[in-house]
């Protein structure tokens, strides 16, 4: 046994001799490469076209992201240029020959002194291995590997993105993939490493078909980061970066993990904001300069006076930042000649081009360890402005007599573009949406405007179209999330003093989770609305919509310019009322509420009113009559077939069943099925069916949808004719029988509100049945319907109705010369 233990480490000793013998110093084995010095140094060996990485930081944490540096340009994809992807906390490894990059597991932590408890936690939950490499060359502890194979991958998950999108199925040819050794950099806190992506693959879909040369064949530039990390625990000693507890009555986005070291009386779950470091040179002065300032660049790319209108824009932060006490702490400066964006100790603003309409981003480099913004990239889609000179030009756009009008179209189209950009910016700060923030006079930036348009004394006025500056409540959370406290001071009893007072002020915040949603409750969390009552800006909505429909005329349009561009112009103004539309609709069953905590006084949940409701189901039927949905006769006469090289966007112009000729109930139908699939979603004739448990005078489903009958259908007249208003009330009549069916035949909505539309349906049927009315086609036609409806709800098919041309993004514009803004 003895002897053959002798010989096993023999050969042991004699093949770990070999093995080093075969592995060169890093000096001889780099011979004729490139070196690239910085945060990790690297070589590039042209003759082969691979880049090696020196690694002598071993079990040192840094972070690694990847990002697209050229994207695909359709939003639909969203494969952007400059998106970020996830990052990740990783660290090299060495076993043997091998090295690996292992990302630790910090959603399960043990913050405790001691290492025996954070051992436990650290080897009860599994790690990730990104990528192993064999080492290449060593020189006293140093290590070569070779980098190339983890650079060609799809590192950003386009394939699974366009397959997502339904736009075929791709995979990575490394044939046509290398590295792009331009933007291949080093600096002294990061390294950045770019590669040229090819995707191949079979039956590309129309988006791909729009963007790219030969659409089954996708290029793009996928980049690399590593990134130093802030020393944890010499921030912790110097108190020059601490972690801040999340509050969810003021906005932040952030990080959160389980700590397994709490007590047990305590949550185990923690969340922290996300947000950049900031520290006062004098923290007990009420107003101090800040030991270093938060800089954002410009895009140098970004032509006038777009560039000036962002810088401006963006800069409006300061504001928010001297209300915390902080001197000049933050700037926006153009991005320096000698400057790389692709530095991490820039912050940027990028401008980008899209071949379709689409949303900003508000994206941030985050330490997932402590919440920390390390840099925040803003991303502005070119072709933005276009949407509100094409809403402008619908209102007060005089191309015959008044070319004075231009600029003042041009002006609230930049002041869209400062909003936007400190919008945009916000985000990068830590800041999420803010949708309630409309109801006090625009007190957000983070909130989603729509144009305040006005008209008196005859005209149109597009002067407060924006508001102007940093908003109280944006001012208030950056107080509360990036004061700076004296030592002696009790931290979480002055961050409690600054909700309060924010709460006194009516300052409120709620964001996607309780406005995107179709069927949401609140009746004043919303997107692209304005005023403090949805229902009211609604009427004074519609009056402006009835006013600028009434004056249109093909003055709107430049002349030489072919008549049927006319439409691009109409679609805004006729869906002006869109969106204040699903705010009034939020009306019905809806309830106010705040993310109150226990003991602060907020109200929690409180249904609207019944007088209210009631008001908002009255406004909604409005916008379902004849008057409303026709388009006026001198615009039918306007609109021809689309000339020849001029064909529009077909999202950004009606749909139709008339071919080529203009639809004159397409605008109509578009509009109707949105209201009634509003009034009619699911969870919201739910909580229709529930609230009068809560307040016995709420209305009911059964009151809204016997009205709704009552007021579509139960009218003979619409059967008598064969009139404009009479095929508009006739198709609004079967949409909302198609919307009744729907609801009923929908396997998750509640039981009650199902029975209510199978009720509803058969209160038409009656109807029909027992009236003998003209226009039998059309009675028979709902009839057949219901009867088939009855006999097989499955296979029933509803009304195809007419989608509306599309509405959000409203702040990159409707792009119809060439086609939920999102933020991490």
């Amino acid at each position: 046994m003895k002897k053959r233990f002798i010989q096993t480490l023999t050969f042991v000793i004699i093949s770990a001799y070999s093995l080093a013998q075969d592995i060169k110093s890093i000096d001889a084995f780099t011979i004729g490469m490139y070196k690239n010095e910085g945060f990790l140094n690297f070589y590039w060996n042209d003759k082969d076209g691979k880049v090696y990485l020196e690694i002598d930081k071993f079990d040192t944490e840094l972070l690694y992201y990847p990002s697209l540096a050229q994207g695909v340009g359709s939003n639909d994809i969203g494969l952007d240029r400059g998106r970020l992807g996830q990052e990740h906390v990783v660290k090299f490894q060495r076993s043997g020959n091998k090295v690996l990059m292992i990302e630790p597991n910090y959603s399960y932590r043990a913050i405790s002194e001691d290492p025996l408890e954070r051992r436990a936690v650290e080897q009860s939950f599994a790690k990730s291995v990104h990528f192993g490499f064999e080492v290449k060359a060593e020189t006293y502890g140093r290590v070569l590997v070779d980098l190339t194979p983890f650079l060609i991958q799809d590192a950003v998950g386009a394939i699974q993105d366009i397959a997502r999108t339904r736009q075929g199925a791709f995979r990575l040819d490394a044939s046509r993939s290398a590295l792009y050794l331009p933007n291949t950099k080093n600096f002294p806190k990061n390294s950045e490493f770019e590669v040229i992506i090819t995707l191949t693959g079979d039956n590309p879909g129309g988006y791909l078909r729009e963007v790219v040369p030969i659409a089954n064949i996708v290029t793009m530039h996928q980049h690399h980061s590593f990134v130093e990390l802030p020393d944890i625990e010499a921030d912790r000693k110097t108190k020059a970066f601490t972690p801040r507890e999340f509050d969810p009555r003021i906005g932040y986005g952030g990080i959160e993990y389980f700590d397994y070291a709490t007590p047990i009386s305590e949550p185990i779950m923690k969340r922290y904001i996300s947000r950049h470091r900031l520290q006062k040179k004098d923290p007990t002065s009420i107003l101090s300069e800040p030991v270093k300032p938060i800089i954002y660049y410009m895009d140098p790319g970004a032509p006038e006076p777009i560039r000036s209108a962002l810088m401006e824009g963006g800069a409006w932060w300061n504001q928010a930042y001297e209300a915390a006490g902080y001197k000049d702490a933050f700037q926006v400066k153009l991005l320096p000649a000698d400057a790389d964006p692709m530095d991490v100790r820039y912050n940027l603003i990028q401008w980008v081009h899209r071949s379709t309409r689409g949303w900003s981003y508000g994206a941030s480099i985050i330490d997932p360890r402590t919440g920390e913004i390390l840099k925040g990239k803003v991303t502005l889609g070119s072709l933005r402005v276009r949407q509100d000179f094409l809403i402008a030009q619908g209102f007060i756009g005089n191309y015959e007599t008044d070319t004075s009008k231009v600029g003042e179209i041009n002006q609230m189209a930049l002041d869209r573009l400062k909003q936007l950009s400190a919008h945009e910016i916000g985000h990068t700060l830590g800041l999420p949406h803010n949708y309630i923030s409309s109801i006090n006079g625009r007190a957000s930036v983070m909130d989603y405007p729509h144009p305040l348009i006005s008209y008196a004394n005859g005209k149109f006025d597009l002067s407060r179209a924006y508001a102007m500056g940093i908003g109280e409540y944006d001012k208030a959370s950056i107080i509360w999330g990036y004061q700076d406290f004296p030592d002696h001071v009790n931290e979480k009893a002055e961050l409690e003093k600054i909700v309060q007072n924010t709460l006194r002020k009516g300052l409120r915040f709620l964001t996607d989770q309780d406005a995107r949603p179709e069927g949401s409750v609140s009746p004043s969390a919303h997107l692209w609305d304005n005023g403090g009552d949805a229902v009211t800006e609604l009427k004074r909505v519609t009056e402006l919509r009835k006013i600028a429909l009434r004056e249109f005329t093909d003055n709107k349009i430049r002349v030489n310019t072919p008549m049927s561009s006319v439409e691009e112009v109409l679609v805004p103004i006729y869906m002006f009322h869109r969106y204040q539309t699903e705010s009034a609709a939020k009306v019905l069953g809806g309830a106010d509420y705040n993310f109150a905590l226990r003991g602060d006084g907020q109200v929690i949940y409180d249904p609207v009113p019944a007088a209210k409701q009631r008001e908002a189901f009255n406004a909604l039927m409005q916008t379902l009559t004849p008057e409303f949905l026709a388009v006026p006769d001198h615009i039918l006469k306007m609109i021809p077939p689309r000339a020849f090289r001029y064909q529009a966007n077909p999202r950004e112009v009606f749909k139709r069943h008339t071919g080529l000729g203009f639809d004159p109930l397409a605008p109509a139908e578009a509009s109707a099925a949105f209201t009634l699939r509003l009034m009619l979603n699911p969870e919201r004739s739910a909580r229709l069916v529930s609230q009068k448990v809560m307040k016995p005078d709420l209305p009911t489903l059964a009151e809204i949808s016997s009205l709704m009958v009552q007021k579509l259908w139960k009218k003979p007249e619409m059967f008598k004719n064969n009139s404009y208003y009479a095929q508009i009330d006739r198709m609004v009549a079967m949409l909302f029988l198609d919307q009744l069916m729907s609801l009923a035949n929908n396997k998750d909505a509640a039981m009650e509100a199902r029975a209510n539309a199978y009720g509803a349906i058969d209160d038409i049927q009656d109807w029909l049945k027992s009236n003998t009315v003209d226009g039998a086609g059309f009675a028979r036609l709902a009839l057949l319907k219901i009867k088939q409806f009855e006999e097989n709800p499955d296979i029933t098919i509803p009304t195809n109705a007419l989608a509306a041309p599309d509405g959000a993004p409203i702040d990159p514009g409707y792009e119809w010369l060439n086609e939920d803004c999102e933020w991490k």
